[in-house]
């Protein structure tokens, strides 16, 4: 649309196309969550220090914006996003057809100095780009707090009426929310609409005005000219200190954290610096985010781990191959909250024969009692669940690394599992489980209450205690 309308009026190349335009707006957009979002991460380490910081991060933000809208906009003659993308702001001359193109071709910095903003433009314009959104996010945040409250209780929430003795502030806040819950939705309402006409006035050639704000400050946005450029570079030239000042008088130094050098010299620089600091840093975190949520770096670390050939886990205090007849090893003494491996037959009952085809159960370190644990499979069988020893369902990891049907894990966790509730009572159950320790304990008949342990809240392998119970379980996508 605006090719066909520069081929009735002509080509004007100063003029920013309206998706320049909405670039830089949604770039100016992205700088207040993205430093929150730092900020947040810094009060995670330094609470003491920078959360009153973050609690405040609005008024803050809006000074700082303040500080650097104002020099971006005497020295570059545009807000800061607008000088990254080329672009700076100009009183509209009042001139029938609102341009000077003779003017503009034969004297090119004659017209910047002309339509260059003077001290009061700078301000409407600072009132525009920092005080206007910081007092749209404020209402925004308040209509989310009070509306919300209108909707769910509805007609009840009418019973917040004003009291006949109230207070100054009670009034001021009463009205307030007020003006949040009647009248806020229809100023904001106007709000968008009007950006959205002057959006497609400006598309259509028809103002030179991309927002009604600028229209009721008399500025608009123009791209940066030759001219521009020069007057820029002069700016930023440093400027030459003659010879007979050369040497600093009594008194003056000429350190860089001296005042006069700190305004002068590290102040301008270090705000022109952020023309790449900042946008470089949005780039860097839209990429993070994009990193992140996407499936790009789920696929790296998958070719990565294909030729990766990982062992089985290990069971702590088990020994590796059977243990000896003659010898006896030394028993092992485990730390608190932890499960100790039984190795020698003291703590058996004195009927029960030592038996060295399969190792002794472990102990608690509560209890003394033997825990019930099931053995883990060797590879050739890791489809199977140690539970039940059938075909995995759901497969189900637990903290220890070992996989299990999810039902099997879960009711064991629990401590209701078919095969611990038939252990538990001295049985085979009805799936015809056989227990090492039947054949350890079977000279002793009935229940196993008081002498063993179920398992309940362990890991069904290791006799590990699971952190966080059933919570802590895993599923494994295969």
């Amino acid at each position: 649309m605006e090719f066909i309308t520069s081929l009735q009026s002509g080509l004007d190349e100063h003029k920013p196309s309206l998706f320049e335009l909405l670039s830089e707006q949604q770039l100016s957009s992205l700088i207040p969550p993205s430093l929150r979002y730092l900020l947040a991460l810094a009060t995670h380490r330094h609470p003491r220090y920078l959360l009153r910081v973050l609690n405040s991060f609005d008024e803050v933000y809006a000074l700082l914006m303040l500080a650097v809208e104002r020099h971006y906009l005497h020295t570059y003659g545009g807000s800061f996003t607008e000088n990254f993308y080329g672009l700076k702001r100009e009183r509209v001359p009042h001139i029938k057809g609102g341009e000077a193109r003779r003017v503009q071709l034969a004297v090119p910095s004659l017209l910047r100095e002309t339509l260059k903003l003077r001290s009061s433009d700078v301000w409407k314009n600072l009132a525009v780009m920092v005080g206007l959104p910081y007092l749209k996010r404020k209402l925004d945040e308040s209509y989310d707090i009070y509306a919300p409250q209108a909707a769910i209780f509805g007609p009840s929430y009418s019973r917040d009426t004003l009291l006949p003795n109230a207070t100054i502030r009670q009034r001021i806040f009463y009205y307030y929310k007020w003006f949040l819950r009647k009248v806020y939705p229809s100023i904001n309402l106007a709000y968008y609409f009007s950006l959205l006409i002057f959006n497609l006035a400006y598309l259509s050639s028809n103002t030179s005005h991309s927002s009604p704000f600028l229209f009721l400050i008399g500025t608009r946005i123009r791209r940066l000219s030759e001219a521009d450029h020069r007057a820029i570079a002069q700016v930023l030239q440093p400027s030459q200190v003659p010879s007979s000042r050369g040497a600093p008088r009594p008194g003056q130094t000429t350190s860089i954290l001296a005042p006069r050098t700190l305004f002068t010299t590290v102040y301008p620089r270090l705000l022109s610096s952020l023309k790449i600091l900042l946008p470089a840093s949005i780039f860097a975190l839209k990429f993070l985010e994009w990193w992140h949520a996407s499936d790009f770096a789920n696929q790296l670390s998958r070719k990565a781990a294909e030729g990766l050939d990982l062992p089985p886990p290990a069971i702590s205090g088990l020994a590796a191959g059977p243990p000896s007849s003659t010898t006896e090893p030394p028993p092992t003494h485990a730390p608190t909250n932890s499960v100790a491996i039984s190795s020698t037959p003291s703590r058996r009952p004195s009927s029960i024969p030592k038996v060295n085809s399969k190792p002794s159960p472990p102990i608690s370190t509560h209890s003394n009692l033997p825990i019930l644990t099931v053995s883990p499979h060797n590879p050739s069988m890791s489809a199977l669940c140690p539970i039940c020893l059938h075909p995995m369902q759901t497969p189900t990891a637990a903290q220890t690394g070992y996989v299990f049907c999810y039902q099997c894990i879960f009711k064991w966790v629990e401590g209701n599992h078919d095969r611990q509730v038939a252990f538990m009572e001295g049985s085979h159950g009805a799936e015809g489980w056989g227990e090492d320790s039947d054949r350890i304990e079977s000279e002793i008949d009935g229940s196993r209450e008081g002498r063993w342990e179920s398992g309940k809240g362990r890991c069904a392998v290791t006799a590990r205690r699971l952190l966080g119970g059933t919570e802590g379980l895993r599923r494994v996508m295969v």
